[in-house]
């Protein structure tokens, strides 16, 4: 096989693993074992082909502090939810943030975010479909969710979750790829949570860039109040 074929089968290989990964229907044990195989070359794949999805949701962060906060960034507390492999905590870091904190399905993905030593505390082993048992209430500024929000992962009610841990008048930030946006009743959800008074949107960047095979839409929302607990709503 000559290097030309070599790269090609690299590449249709990589595009396969991305794929592949939207067809896991949510189950956490298949998840989990996707990941743990692809923790090694995530970065390598995603990077070939051009997922930017990252960035764009660490310079929104870098936005939104610049306009709503007059705390220093670096005291600014986030939770990266689904951090993978530390990509947007990078670029958060790069950016002037300090005070993060992430959490991944994967213990290896979580690992890996780990080392690259821009997080104060990482936990692996966390579903985002159930409650974040180890979050307690209103603890971050912001929450930022990059990737997570595709096929195959999270139902788009783990958004009320998100909503809990983020202080009142604290921001989420999340990409939705466009096929999840178009399939799934993630609208509807955030129509739900706005009817409630959880939280307003605050901006919404339809199609814009986030991986070569697709775009994505970017959210910012703002929560309006306390969230309650699961258990703090029963009668």
């Amino acid at each position: 096989m000559n290097t030309l074929d070599q790269q090609t089968a690299l590449e249709q290989a990589e595009r396969k693993r991305i794929k592949d990964s939207h067809a896991l229907d949510g189950d956490v044990g298949r998840l989990a074992h996707f990941y743990r195989g692809w923790a090694n070359s995530y970065e390598v794949d995603v990077g070939r082909e051009g997922y930017c999805g990252p960035t764009v949701v660490a310079e929104l962060a870098s936005a939104v502090q610049t306009a709503y906060f007059a705390n220093e960034r670096a005291v600014i507390a986030i939770l990266d939810a689904g951090c993978g492999t530390g990509l947007v905590g990078v670029e958060l870091e790069r950016l002037g943030f300090r005070s993060i904190d992430g959490f991944d399905l994967s213990e290896e993905m979580a690992e890996r975010a780990r080392q690259t030593r821009v997080y104060r505390h990482v936990r692996g082993d966390v579903d985002l479909n159930g409650p974040l048992s180890d979050y307690s209430n209103a603890s971050y500024d912001i929450t930022v969710c990059c990737g997570v929000f595709t096929l195959g992962h999270i139902r788009p009610d783990a958004l009320r979750e998100l909503a809990r841990v983020t202080r009142p008048n604290g921001f989420i930030i999340a990409s939705t790829r466009k096929s999840y946006a178009e399939t799934t009743s993630f609208e509807d959800e955030v129509r739900r949570l706005q009817d409630a008074g959880v939280l307003v949107t605050a901006q919404c960047l339809n199609d814009g860039r986030y991986i070569a095979e697709e775009g994505a839409h970017y959210w910012v929302f703002q929560v309006t109040h306390k969230v309650n607990t699961p258990t703090e709503e029963r009668p």
